[in-house]
């Protein structure tokens, strides 16, 4: 799926202002429909590639052979703006069933009213949703109680290293631990006059997926306490996520030196991506990654594994953060029913996930599919599959704004990494008390 989509959760587009002011909010209107009689629904996704539109169109044909009475109408490359525009108007042309790549809008989503509650569905259908999709994606599916939406393939992010460079500077295996992550970082980097012939790590925030949020889950963080309040001064794992990075930017040059350098690197998404130049010795990425750089035919051999965890938490390695694509049913439609089964069918039935994960190259996003012996990938993919299925892998919690807290906290990270602001402790209270005061102005 086109993840330069997806990785703008950050940006806070109109589709935050539209959904709330999304009223549909009849969420038991529509599900009195026969879904055994014959009937067309409309479903919107977001994927617009053609080997991902041929993917969808495999999927939904699987759906129509085993419910022939359910006709499809599906449309393709549909912006969140476009989708939530139509859940709040309604109409025969509307979805019934959307996909959306922006899981930070499920806040917005659950508490708008703009898609249904589907608890009764998988209650009335005898699926646990506990017992199905990995604890982290189970996770980012609801919000407040409302499982609005439901997880429909994910993302979970590694760590990916250069084993030329690394046997070359004597590190015989990927680091476990982020002080042994420090000591390959520093070793990997060879400096070449006022930038580097090689960085062994770029830790920068604006550095391709060196998110606040992608750094923090290694430390297993609580965003938010039992009152909904921000934990984000309270939680010592957030001060060490954020001491962390910053050591390693003091360390691998500083802030003005690894910018200048960055400037000078490859975009995420082309051929030069600097891990794929060998410009940059480790990545902390996506399992999409890997397709990417294998295309880009590297002069090195990738390697695949976990991303570090802190030293007192050394017995969990193997988790990772996991975000992925949401799939919900529309308040507004009129055959909620038989939108149903083709959610259910998408998300729930192993083959179909299965085909679909193949097909797309993302992470199955149910407990059996990420098991299953039909599951096609290079064997360094399988370390994603891991970090999936590992109960310690986390995610960002879902919030009635959307993700505008994570942008706050980003914004700290910038000004933090960058020197502007020099006292983490006060930063992190200041912060915490603008999380709290956007949060209490959208309720």
């Amino acid at each position: 799926m086109p993840k330069v989509i997806r990785k703008t959760a950050f940006a806070l587009t109109a589709s935050l202002a539209l959904l709330t002011t999304a009223c549909t909010g009849q969420s038991s209107s529509g599900a009195n429909d026969d879904a055994s009689k014959d009937t067309t629904i409309n479903f919107w996704h977001a994927w617009s590639a053609p080997s991902e539109t041929k993917a969808v169109k495999d999927l939904i044909a699987g759906f129509e052979k085993a419910h022939p009475n359910i006709n499809v109408n599906v449309v393709g490359n549909m912006t969140d703006d476009k989708m939530n525009q139509a859940l709040r108007t309604g109409g025969d042309k509307a979805p019934d069933v959307i996909s959306s790549f922006t899981t930070n809008n499920v806040g917005k989503f659950c508490s708008s009213g703009a898609l249904v509650d589907l608890n009764p569905f998988f209650k009335k259908s005898g699926i646990d949703p506990d017992t199905t999709f990995p604890k982290a994606m189970n996770e980012y599916t609801q919000y407040d109680g409302n499982r609005c939406t439901v997880p429909l393939l994910g993302d979970a992010y590694g760590l990916y290293y250069n084993k030329t460079a690394f046997e070359k500077a004597g590190i015989k295996s990927p680091p476990k631990t982020w002080s042994e992550f420090e000591t390959a970082a520093k070793k990997l980097t060879v400096p070449d006059g006022d930038g580097y012939k090689q960085l062994g790590f770029m830790p920068d925030y604006h550095g391709w997926e060196t998110t606040t949020e992608h750094y923090f889950a290694q430390f297993s963080p609580t965003y938010f306490d039992a009152s909904g309040t921000s934990n984000l001064a309270k939680d010592p794992a957030f001060k060490a996520g954020f001491t962390l990075q910053k050591k390693l930017v003091d360390e691998l040059g500083g802030f003005q030196k690894l910018e200048k350098y960055r400037a000078k690197l490859g975009d995420e998404w082309g051929p030069k991506h600097p891990f794929h130049t060998g410009q940059v010795a480790m990545q902390l990425d996506g399992e999409w990654r890997l397709g990417m750089a294998l295309d880009a035919k590297p002069k090195f051999e990738i390697g695949v594994a976990p991303l570090p965890v802190p030293d007192d938490q050394v017995s969990q390695y193997g988790k990772g953060y996991i975000t992925g694509t949401i799939a919900g049913i529309a308040a507004a439609s009129k055959k909620q029913n038989a939108a149903w089964e083709l959610v259910k069918y998408m998300t729930t039935d192993t083959n179909a996930v299965v085909g679909f994960s193949n097909a797309i190259h993302n992470v199955p996003s149910t407990l059996a599919a990420l098991k299953s012996p039909e599951l096609k990938y290079d064997p360094r993919f399988k370390t994603f599959l891991d970090i999936a299925a590992n109960p310690n892998s986390t995610t960002t919690p879902a919030s009635v704004n959307g993700g505008q807290y994570l942008v706050t906290i980003q914004q700290f990270g910038y000004d933090y990494e960058s020197g502007k602001a020099k006292d983490l402790d006060s930063g992190l209270a200041s912060t915490a008390k603008q999380i709290d005061t956007d949060i209490a102005q959208a309720k």
